[in-house]
């Protein structure tokens, strides 16, 4: 297939300083419909991908994100709100970005630019092949991305990607790849757009999947999410009242001594 960086082909639209913020609006609403559309395309992927990851963490594996700008942060972004959600260790789902930490609010000058530095710091987490390597580069060509896929792909550790252009050169380099067609930025070669919006919902998936794959879900509760503030606290009391029938404070406490939803309705049914 040849490569067509559609992420930077002209957008639809022209003259958008003429237009009005309510035509603004729309136009974007009208790009962003198109989204959904181009995710679904490429669920049985996604679906690959996810199972095989459940294969692997189920013998102790781990996902690494690695992207840069748009891409990196998303990926920092989805890998930060597993812990708090399903109450998994941190290690279990890291975001890595080209420019380190730095760059998650300014520009790192070439940071992406350097395809051996992705292998590099996949080495410092002692990376072994029961972990899973996802690369996410809109347009598909980050060295920074597409060297450490190599590498990890070189070493036997499974290998995913999501970008936004066909036959890409990070595609080539992922065992499975997840390309989410979504057409030209409303601004051109804004990939933090739709493409970015892409890749978020495509992240959502992957990890929500996993999570509840390993049993971090019951129901479609989120029984071992971390009493972190007031309005989670009240969410889980909530979830055991309506699971046992006991009062709120009652259910409070339960919640309190133990810690998360699971182990407050274990101790009940058990103690």
């Amino acid at each position: 297939m040849t490569f067509r960086k559609i992420t930077e082909e002209p957008s639809l639209y022209d003259n958008l300083e003429k237009k009005s913020v309510r035509e603004l609006l729309e136009c974007m609403n009208e790009e962003d419909r198109k989204v959904a559309v181009a995710v679904r395309e490429a669920i049985p992927r996604i679906e690959e991908l996810v199972e095989r990851i459940v294969v692997r963490m189920r013998r102790g594996g781990r996902i690494f994100y690695i992207g840069a700008g748009t891409s990196g942060r998303l990926g920092v972004l989805d890998a930060s709100e597993v812990p708090p959600t399903f109450g998994m260790p941190p290690a279990w789902i890291i975001g890595l970005i080209a420019g380190g930490d730095k760059a998650l609010r300014l520009p790192v000058e070439k940071a992406e630019d350097d395809p051996e530095k992705g292998w590099q710091e996949l080495v410092g987490y002692h990376i072994n092949n029961n972990d899973t390597v996802i690369g996410i580069a809109a347009s598909g060509t980050t060295p920074y991305v597409s060297g450490a896929l190599r590498a990890a792909r070189a070493h036997g550790i499974l290998t995913g990607c999501i970008t936004a252009n066909p036959g890409s050169p990070v595609a080539a380099e992922a065992d499975i790849p997840v390309e989410i067609i979504v057409g030209p930025e409303f601004v051109t070669g804004s990939s933090r757009m739709k493409s970015g919006t892409a890749q978020k919902m495509v992240l959502n998936m992957i990890s929500t999947s996993v999570m509840i794959k390993l049993g971090r879900v019951e129901g479609n509760r989120m029984v071992n999410m971390q009493l972190t503030n007031q309005k989670l606290i009240d969410r889980g009391t909530r979830m055991i009242v309506g699971k046992l029938g006991i009062d709120y404070e009652h259910a409070k406490s339960l919640l309190t001594l133990h810690g998360s939803v699971k182990k407050a309705l274990d101790a009940y049914v058990n103690g």
